[in-house]
């Protein structure tokens, strides 16, 4: 729509997301729906009020009109109210508006709409520049190649952090591509996103991403490589000798340093900085993924723990923390084979006798990880609720005690530790959010908003602007909507029996059979 500048000199471009065909439309139809509307509406601004740099949404509006959509490209379209989000950013240039001036690929003879246009791109780069890196423009104002340089050093350390920030808060984008990459190092494009509920360094949250291409863990990797596809695009402007050499002294250790220290506010490890703390970290991690551990709840759990707590407190304490892992019963929805046994015997077998064939159809890494699923499943049948607690627990003291020692050198570093006491807890709970915007919450709202009832997306907006706090007088299911008639009330109502306990919690069983493309 345009864009804004503030009395402060920040500048704000306007959008409408879901308006309908622009001269820019390619096949679709340019509507958004409902749905996916409140989903980016609302964790646009859960990013933002985590700390995390992205993009902002200052309204969501909604109408009559419908379009047809095929939700799980299952071939069971359905009709859904179209939706637009006004969206608010410096800007909405990404790594891959470069890629329109690309020349034709060497095996698939694709290329940029704009190729050989470097006037413009000259002219793009310029812009981008000047306005969003003024201090970069006025150091090397006579020097281009090393402004471009100093540039994309700039976005390397920036895309470096934003992804760090992601890992700390579990928050999976789901479609990482180069399009979908802020030149100025803001989270962008909502779509099917998903924070991690149970810890598993794999987790994929968009369901379309069959390969796990932009799974969790491989997040930090895909930035890079986006990266290194906005080096190409940059060339000749910026050498791609110099890029890449950039791109390999900066990145890692960037994502790594920015990591780290976050990691270690969340842990209240705020007086040393030692070496061990990485290794601290993994087994931690590997703690939560052994016990299937809610990645959100047990690090908010972990300021409550103190060097000197009393055994009594201590076995409240872990019976707390293992309450936070998974059941047998959300274990076998987990591990619940995906693959008809005929389907996966016959996969099996192709992948034997004609591997290319197989190749055009399945991967060896997701027959693997059927097969490992079902051998999980076989052994969770043989598993009572009691084992499943007493290997838990065993898990969660070994690497408690580990945190205790790494606690006590702080304590041994400091002269007064009932001030370092008060201070660890205080950046603990301004580093762990008690609430995140998980998949059943939005769930929630957008079954009630489809309903006509608008209430609890209300309610869960004001919820997401304190995720570090209690919430103060937040009802999950308002007892009266505002505006809305008796048939939403009681489809709101409808959602209650699953909608019980407190937004800080767990999920609920359902909430595994959820699936968001």
């Amino acid at each position: 729509l345009g864009e804004v500048l503030g009395p402060r000199g920040e500048r704000w471009e306007i959008q409408l997301k879901g308006a309908g065909i622009t001269p820019f439309s390619r096949q679709a139809d340019g509507r958004k729906v409902l749905r996916s509307s409140i989903r980016e509406f609302l964790c646009s601004e859960a990013m933002f009020h985590l700390g995390i740099p992205t993009t902002r949404a200052g309204t969501c509006v909604t109408s009559d009109s419908k379009v047809v959509r095929d939700i799980f490209y299952d071939g069971n379209p359905k009709n859904e109210r179209c939706t637009v989000v006004l969206r608010i950013a410096s800007t909405f240039i990404r790594f891959g508006s470069f890629e329109i001036f690309k020349p034709p690929d060497e095996y698939t003879g694709r290329k940029g709409p704009s190729v050989n246009r470097n006037d413009i791109r000259i002219q793009m780069l310029d812009y981008v520049i000047s306005t969003f890196y003024p201090e970069i423009q006025e150091a090397y104002s006579d020097n281009t190649v090393q402004r471009n340089a100093a540039f994309f050093k700039e976005v390397t350390k920036r895309t470096a952090r934003l992804v760090a920030e992601w890992q700390c808060v579990g928050f999976c984008h789901g479609v990482l591509n180069t399009d979908n990459m802020s030149i100025v190092g803001l989270t962008i494009d909502y779509g099917p996103f998903g924070f991690m509920d149970r810890y598993d360094p794999e987790h994929v949250c968009n369901g379309s991403d069959n390969t796990g291409r932009y799974a969790y863990n491989k997040q930090p990797e895909i930035c890079k490589w986006n990266l290194g596809k906005l080096a190409e695009a940059l060339v000749p402007e910026l050498p791609s000798e110099i890029s890449q050499l950039i791109l390999e002294e900066e990145y890692d250790a960037e994502f790594e340093k920015h990591y780290l220290q976050k990691m270690r506010k969340k842990l209240g490890l705020i007086q040393l900085e030692l070496e061990e703390d990485s290794k601290l970290v993994s087994e931690l991690l590997e703690t939560m993924h052994l016990t299937a551990g809610d990645f959100t709840n047990i690090f908010y759990l972990l300021s409550s723990f103190s060097v000197d707590i009393d055994p009594s407190k201590f076995e409240d304490f872990l019976e707390e923390l293992t309450s936070q892992c998974a059941s047998v019963e959300e274990l076998k929805v987990v591990f619940k084979p995906q693959m008809d046994p005929r389907q996966l015997s016959m996969m099996l077998m192709l992948a034997q006798s004609n591997p290319q064939l197989f190749a055009l159809i399945g991967t060896k890494a997701n027959i693997n990880k059927e097969l490992e699923r079902i051998e999980e499943f076989s052994k969770l049948q043989q598993l009572t609720a009691d084992d499943l607690l007493s290997r838990n627990k065993r898990h969660w003291k070994e690497w408690l005690e580990k945190y205790r020692v790494r606690l006590q050198k702080e304590i041994e570093s400091i002269g007064n530790a009932d001030a370092w006491k008060t201070e660890r807890v205080k950046v603990m709970n301004s580093n762990n959010p008690k609430y995140i915007l998980r998949n059943y919450i939005a769930q929630n709202a957008i079954e009630a908003a489809e309903n006509g009832d608008f209430s609890e997306v209300r309610n869960v907006l004001k919820l997401l602007e304190h995720p570090f706090q209690e919430a103060e007088g937040f009802q999950e299911v308002k007892e009266d909507a505002e505006e809305e008639g008796a048939t939403a009330t009681a489809a709101v109502r409808s959602q209650e029996t699953r909608s019980r306990q407190p937004y800080c919690s767990k999920p609920p069983l359902w909430a595994s059979e959820l699936c968001v493309t």
